[in-house]
């Protein structure tokens, strides 16, 4: 396989990095970035120059495994490691197979799905043409047995991604640098935490975990990339990957937690007295507007629900972010592959829908994702009856443990949702600006500790309530 960059030859202006000169200040100092002889300035765009077109070979090395059980078959003592252009090109079975074994029956991501995935590139959201090229990488033994896999970008831009890193681009290209093209590992648009290295469990799991990793550096060297993320990762791969160079970022999300709740109304009892009464008040103004809340799962959502709730996704989009990510056609075909794993709420009005939420089911967790409304419409407390209240009674109904409500939003505290740590890690190529950011992601860090601790000792729970 090959991907084809378009290039411009290098100008006369240097990359200019940073350097550490005295205490902690920093000097700029003119000097030619030895890692590379062209910058990327062009991937899905056109650049001011006339662009040369340079075809890059992507094949990547092969590893050894090692280890007890290992050389009883010579034919499986070798992992390969190759990019493919497209999830459609590995068997959802040998997909789904690695994405389960990595996280357990019991935290079974909807969201590392070949169908979820697979959606997203055949309704053209996460494609070429809207700055996410897919270069997935896959792992075999020498008899073909799929070992491993992990989502993989090529990206041009940094939307999407809720791991905001706007500022570096920024910064990088202020000092001469191009930021983008980037490696991106993660799910498109989609802040949900999960294993990124989908490795299948056996005796060679860590060794194809540290292959993929290889490979997914070896192949940002090759495409002469500036960086690698990886966003959203589980805390051990968090863990692991610091062992392998990265640089450690955490941010921070909303979730609500089961504590063996029978009712909605055994959790409002755990709720401080002012914040069960404004989830009751909030509650009450659901039926005193006329509306009624369903809760739609697998087959009971329809066509026409899709088209509604494309229309309310639409309506936040367009008032919020100004350009959709997702495609009308992206709901009917996640839908039909997830099935049961997919609940949406919706809100009615004279048995026409007004406002919907979109959710979907995992092992032991209901995520809740997109919210959107009638265009020209304002319904008081129905943002946090459709996406907070439901989805808890939501979890309460199918003895889930945890609701995870999506990125960003203090406001979701008082109504029973604590913050809880994410985690990002980075592999910046350049050494200089590797150095700043590392120094910049000890400050965030300490703030974002600090900031969980004040949260969570002014909580919305009763203090006998951890």
């Amino acid at each position: 396989m090959a991907v084809v960059l378009s290039y411009c030859k290098p100008s006369s202006f240097p990359l200019r990095r940073f350097h550490r000169h005295s205490g902690n200040s920093w000097k700029r100092e003119n000097v030619r970035s030895s890692r590379r002889a062209s910058t990327v300035t062009a991937m899905f765009w056109r650049s001011n120059k006339s662009p040369e077109v340079r075809e890059f070979d992507v094949s990547l090395a092969s590893y050894p495994l090692t280890g007890s059980g290992i050389e009883e078959d010579s034919r499986k003592n070798v992992i390969s490691l190759s990019v493919v252009s497209s999830i459609s090109k590995i068997q959802p079975s040998e997909w789904d197979a690695c994405a389960l074994d990595s996280s357990q029956p019991e935290s079974y991501n909807p969201f590392l799905t070949h169908g979820f995935l697979s959606s997203l590139e055949e309704t053209g959201c996460a494609i070429r043409e809207t700055g996410w090229l897919p270069l997935h990488i896959v792992a075999k033994d020498e008899s073909e047995n799929v070992l491993g896999v992990s989502p993989l970008y090529l990206k041009s831009h940094s939307y999407g991604e809720f791991v905001f890193d706007h500022s570096w681009a920024d910064a990088y290209r202020s000092f001469g640098g191009r930021y983008y093209p980037k490696l991106q590992c993660c799910v498109p648009f989609t802040p949900v935490s999960g294993p990124r290295i989908l490795v299948h469990d056996g005796p060679c799991k860590d060794q194809v975990f540290d292959a993929i990793v290889s490979a997914m550096t070896e192949l940002a060297a090759k495409l002469q990339v500036s960086s690698l993320h990886i966003t959203f990762p589980s805390g051990a791969e968090w863990n692991k990957l610091k062992e392998k160079g990265f640089s450690q970022r955490i941010g921070m999300q909303y979730h609500w937690k089961n504590r063996g709740y029978k009712n909605f109304d055994e959790f409002l009892m755990d709720m401080k007295q002012s914040k069960r009464k404004n989830i009751r008040q909030e509650r009450k103004k659901i039926g005193t507007q006329n509306l009624k809340m369903r809760r739609l799962r697998g087959d009971d959502i329809k066509a026409r629900h899709w088209d509604s709730f494309y229309d309310f996704y639409r309506n936040t989009t367009d008032n919020k972010w100004g350009t959709p990510y997702l495609t009308r056609e992206f709901f009917h075909d996640m839908a039909s592959k997830l099935g049961d794993g997919v609940l949406l709420v919706l809100a009615e009005e004279n048995e026409e829908p007004v406002a919907g939420a979109l959710n979907l089911i995992g092992g032991n967790t209901l995520f809740g994702r997109l919210w959107g409304c009638r265009p020209d419409s304002y319904y008081p407390s129905l943002h946090f009856e459709a996406c907070y209240y439901q989805a808890i009674e939501a979890a309460i109904e199918f003895n889930l443990k945890t609701v995870e409500a999506g990125a960003q939003g203090e406001h979701k505290i008082k109504r029973g949702y604590l913050p809880v740590k994410t985690y990002s890690c980075h592999y910046v190529f350049d050494e200089g600006f590797r150095q700043a950011i590392d120094e910049f992601l000890v400050r965030e860090s300490n703030q974002v500790d600090y900031v969980i601790k004040l949260l969570h000792e002014s909580g919305p729970f009763k203090e006998t309530i951890e």
